[in-house]
């Protein structure tokens, strides 16, 4: 999942250091990116992927020069840029591409992407408006792994300035102020509602704010059976120390007092929903490298579960919290001491808490259904070592976990069963990358090394609740034709299911925020289809 960060000013261009753009005051529209043209010659102005990213000369749509992205199979070489934005305003980025499977997009919001240009220029635009308390943004341009070199130029972000914020710091130390017992007393929890009924998982911006606004715990509908407070993140990057901050009074003005909130998770118990604790997100790398910092974890998220008096754990690692050694071939006896860690220490809380713990996972397709294709660095340690590096946890875990739903956006084209490429945003891709999930398949190919089947009851699709949410965004529509499918083996298009699962479990959202933003549609199509 990704939120976008707070950081500092806005319009007229004074400084660039290491990818943020600081800005000074304007009262008139104008132009927000640094060197959008690349005629600096060099990246100045960009935070872009070492080593497979360049300005060239040659390929330019206008004046001299242009980016070139060189993804291999190793990245998906990636730019951006922050820039300081006004609160509740409207913002345009564009830019001109060449080449297939390139996109561009705004870090927690819109995106888009072609799947080609014919060889020739392209303009990709998208739109955005600012939270009330939002004060930067960063945009991207990437390619796609194992695609050809793509090009960019003109990039353009367009809007009104805005005030000058006070700098919040690069690189915070997160802080406890209250330190819990040491060795706490696991909170008891009620059962787990029956497996064959469906569900509603939606995250809740817990920790910060973004343009989607606060929703306090109480005023989150019945509707949503599993709640993910978003995030928990370490102190550090390897430390295994994680901590949960609510959001601050200055950036979540509406946001409820400790007290209100233990309150709202309590009544919310009552009902039978299940409150987690949602760890990592895109700005929550968690690299458990060491045995101390597995038990740091298990330590730090069980004091956290016990002080807020939660139902479990939701593992949302993203970017490069999980990744697979040389030689770590095989998914059914990991080798590579984060993944080995992992799960030790997921095992451990399981133990802890007994069998009420509520488990759930969130990765994105490059960590789950890419593995189909590739997994961990291959043979000749060409390929990205990240492919594929969740599922020897989702099968250690199997038999513990409540939830799958993996992140159906933010992805580029993924190979299903029919060894066809999907690709997001469309009732397809949902079917297929669902399908992988509930029949299995030999991991980069290998035919005695196959991941088994989930449970249907194990397994929900993740979605963004709204067009602002996500790149991938499904209209409602395409939503329903996908559950048709999967669960009645009706209106599945060109893709042969290899089965029908009517105890699909469910949807996930991304989230809860986003879809009050969006006058809560994604929650009432679900309450319409399942009744």
């Amino acid at each position: 999942m990704r939120h976008l960060v707070a950081a500092t000013a806005t319009l007229a261009c004074t400084a660039v250091l290491g990818g943020l753009v600081a800005l000074a005051p304007t009262a008139h529209a104008g132009e927000f990116l640094a060197d959008g043209g690349f005629e600096s010659g060099n990246l100045s102005g960009w935070s872009c992927d070492p080593g497979t990213t360049q300005v060239v000369t040659g390929q330019a749509r206008s004046g001299s020069h242009a980016l070139a992205g060189s993804p291999g199979g190793t990245g998906t070489a990636q730019c951006k840029q922050t820039v300081g934005v006004a609160p509740n305003t409207a913002y345009t980025f564009s830019a001109q591409v060449k080449g297939s499977y390139v996109y561009i997009g705004v870090d927690g919001g819109a995106g888009t992407w072609t799947p080609g240009t014919g060889g020739a220029y392209q303009q990709l635009t998208v739109s955005f408006t600012t939270g009330a308390n939002q004060t930067s943004a960063t945009v991207y341009v990437h390619g796609w792994y194992a695609q050809p070199t793509y090009y960019a130029d003109d990039l353009s972000l367009t809007g009104p300035g805005g005030p000058t914020p006070s700098p919040t710091p690069t690189d915070p130390t997160p802080t406890d102020p209250t330190p819990p017992p040491t060795d706490p007393t696991p909170t008891p929890t009620p059962a787990d509602p029956a497996p064959s009924s469906h569900a509603l998982v939606g995250y809740l911006h817990s920790s910060f704010a973004n343009g989607s606004g606060y929703v306090r715990m109480a005023d989150v509908p019945a509707s949503w059976d599993y709640i993910d407070l978003a995030f928990g993140e370490p102190t550090s990057t390897t430390s295994g120390d994680i901590r949960f901050d609510r959001c601050p009074v200055a950036e979540c003005p509406a946001v409820e007092s400790d007290a209100e909130f233990k309150a709202a998770i309590r009544a919310k118990q009552a009902q039978g929903k299940k409150v987690l604790i949602s760890i990592g997100g895109q700005n929550g790398q968690v690299q458990l490298t060491t045995t101390a910092a597995r038990d740091a974890f298990v330590g730090s998220v069980s004091r956290i579960i016990d002080t807020w008096g939660l139902d479990g754990l939701d593992i949302d690692f993203e970017g490069h919290s999980l990744s697979l050694g040389a030689g770590d071939t095989d998914f059914r006896n990991p080798t590579t001491p984060v993944v080995v860690n992992l799960i030790s220490a997921l095992k451990t809380l399981k133990a802890r808490y007994g069998s009420a713990f509520v488990l759930t996972m969130a990765p994105e397709t490059f960590f789950v259904q890419l593995g189909y294709q590739f997994y961990g660095p291959g043979p000749n340690g060409a390929q990205d070592p990240r492919a594929g590096a969740y599922l020897p946890v989702i099968h250690a875990l199997r038999a513990d976990l409540t939830l799958l739903h993996v992140q159906d956006y933010n992805s580029g084209p993924i190979m299903g069963l029919d060894n066809q490429y999907h690709q997001m945003g469309g009732a397809d891709f949902h079917i297929a990358m669902t399908d992988m999930l509930l029949t299995g398949f030999p991991v980069a190919g290998n035919t005695s090394r196959v991941f088994p089947p989930l449970a249907p009851s194990q397994v929900a699709i993740g979605l963004p609740a709204g067009s602002n949410a996500g790149n991938g965004w499904t209209s409602q529509a395409e939503v329903n034709k996908a559950l048709d499918c999967l669960t009645r083996k009706v209106g599945c298009g060109g893709y042969t299911t290899h089965g029908t699962w009517p105890a699909l479990r469910g949807l996930m959202a991304w989230s809860v925020n986003w879809d009050k933003f969006g006058n809560w549609e994604f929650q009432r199509n679900f309450d319409g289809y399942f009744g």
